[in-house]
């Protein structure tokens, strides 16, 4: 039986006409801390509904105004998370398992003992959890499909997981920086894997890539109604992320308005969904990630300097490829072990001298960059090692590879983006993925190229 205790503030709407019991829930239920609304018809529960968000909402099945089967339908297109409870008399059990057919969470048959209907409440909190967790989830795999390991023999990155143990073992917030591409969010999600946080979620907000009239929406959520387009309830960031950890990537991308809103969430870690005024209390980890120097946006006026000491409680700063070249060699083969076996290619491993060629390279993409030549060069290759010649199709070989003919970069670029059309022929977005562009400036070089047949 779980645990009657809320973990957090949890919001309970009771709707019954009858006054008497109505009132004896609201008691019951406030006595465990949460905080209960009450409406005395289902027209002045939907009222509510549509005005804020509920954990869960107890309601009668018979009611004078509206039938509690048109209720929970109505419920349920207002917020889908939302569990509903349905209270139902003797005569009426059909009725009401007809209703957990429609989606409500259980019922309880009048008369019923307090405890029953605490024991009650807490599996549908319980149930809202992990369907809040389980969204989260579904939200992290479809953004982060391959989350890698974190590979290295280098001191300079030694250095850096040691911090990472000793400031995961805190609550404290913390702000990653380093370049693009030098592994801030596998950190991020390496310092939640090792906290007291890592059977909840990790939940990342792209910063780069959130359009920026739906920024407040996504961070906070919305109600129904809340502008153009808000056709239901949504559940922010901050929600999902609840009792786990919330990962902002690239947080100097954030507009100024967006910061102020962001400060006050990360000062008393408390929300509003864009719509409403009812403060939702949350309970996060907060760890922020920018390739940006936020001393200098502060002194141009593009970064809040109150956001930054926030952000700033513990800073990790990730090195560039080229300070740990010594981690060159172990990720190479990881990415051609990875790359052989996705692609089915029987590439045996790397000769000497192109290892040389990727140590001396400055990598100026640092470990995604190297991830992507090493994908290219197993796509492309047709040997049983990766040799100097398969470098000329990685865009940084100097000089003419052995038995290939020097090639102007216009004809180089069309070759390889030729390859690999042909390795994946019906998948454009494969084919961008590969090339690491995206896919209308793909379409543009098709066309340049007349690769678009």
């Amino acid at each position: 039986m779980p645990s009657v205790a809320p973990d957090f503030s949890a919001q309970i709407l009771v709707v019954d006409d009858d006054k008497a019991m109505r009132e004896a829930c609201c008691q019951i239920l406030a006595r465990q801390g949460f905080q209960v609304e009450a409406a005395a018809d289902a027209r002045q529960g939907l009222a509510l509904l549509e005005d804020r968000s509920f954990d869960v909402i107890l309601m009668d099945l018979v009611m004078p105004d509206v039938d509690g089967l048109e209720a929970l339908k109505r419920i349920k297109a207002l917020d889908s998370t939302c569990e509903v409870i349905i209270i139902s008399g003797y005569g009426t059990i059909p009725s009401a398992v007809e209703a957990i057919k429609s989606g409500a969470f259980h019922f309880l048959s009048k008369p019923f003992a307090p405890d029953d209907l605490r024991h009650l409440v807490a599996r549908a909190l319980e149930k809202r959890r992990l369907n809040l967790e389980n969204l989260a989830l579904r939200q992290e795999l479809k953004s982060h499909e391959d989350r890698g390991e974190i590979i290295y023999q280098s001191a300079a990155m030694a250095r850096v997981m040691e911090m990472v143990a000793r400031v995961a073992a805190t609550d404290s917030t913390v702000l990653l920086t380093g370049e693009s591409g030098t592994g801030k969010g596998l950190v991020a999600h390496q310092i939640h894997q090792l906290s007291r946080r890592a059977r909840r979620p990790f939940v990342t907000v792209d910063c780069g890539t959130l359009v920026e009239t739906l920024f407040e929406s996504e961070l906070f959520g919305h109600v129904k109604g809340a502008f153009t387009g808000a056709d239901a309830n949504k559940i922010g960031k901050f929600e999902l992320a609840q009792h786990g950890t919330l990962f902002f990537d690239e947080i100097s991308n954030i507009s100024l308005e967006v910061q102020a809103k962001l400060l006050r969430a990360v000062e008393e870690r408390k929300v509003c969904k864009v719509g409403s005024h009812r403060v939702i209390t949350v309970d996060v980890r907060l760890i922020a990630a920018t390739n940006k120097d936020l001393t200098q946006a502060i002194r141009e006026g593009t970064f809040r300097g109150d956001l930054f000491y926030r952000l700033n409680v513990v800073n990790l700063h990730l090195p560039p490829l080229r300070e740990r070249k010594e981690d060159i060699p172990l990720l190479a083969h990881h990415f051609l072990a990875k790359y052989t076996h996705r692609l089915r290619k029987p590439i045996r491993g790397i000769s000497p001298e192109v290892l040389e060629q990727l140590v001396q390279h400055d990598w100026p993409g640092n470990v995604r960059e190297l991830e992507n030549t090493i994908e290219r060069l197993v796509v492309l290759s047709t040997g049983p090692e990766l040799e100097p010649a398969d470098l000329s199709y990685a865009g940084f070989f100097q000089g003419p590879a052995p038995d290939c003919p020097p090639l102007a970069l216009r004809d180089l670029e069309r070759e390889h983006i030729r390859r690999i059309l042909v390795r994946f022929p019906h998948n454009k977005s494969e084919v961008a993925r590969v090339l690491g562009i995206d896919r209308k400036t793909l379409r543009e070089k098709l066309r340049r190229y007349n690769l678009d047949s």
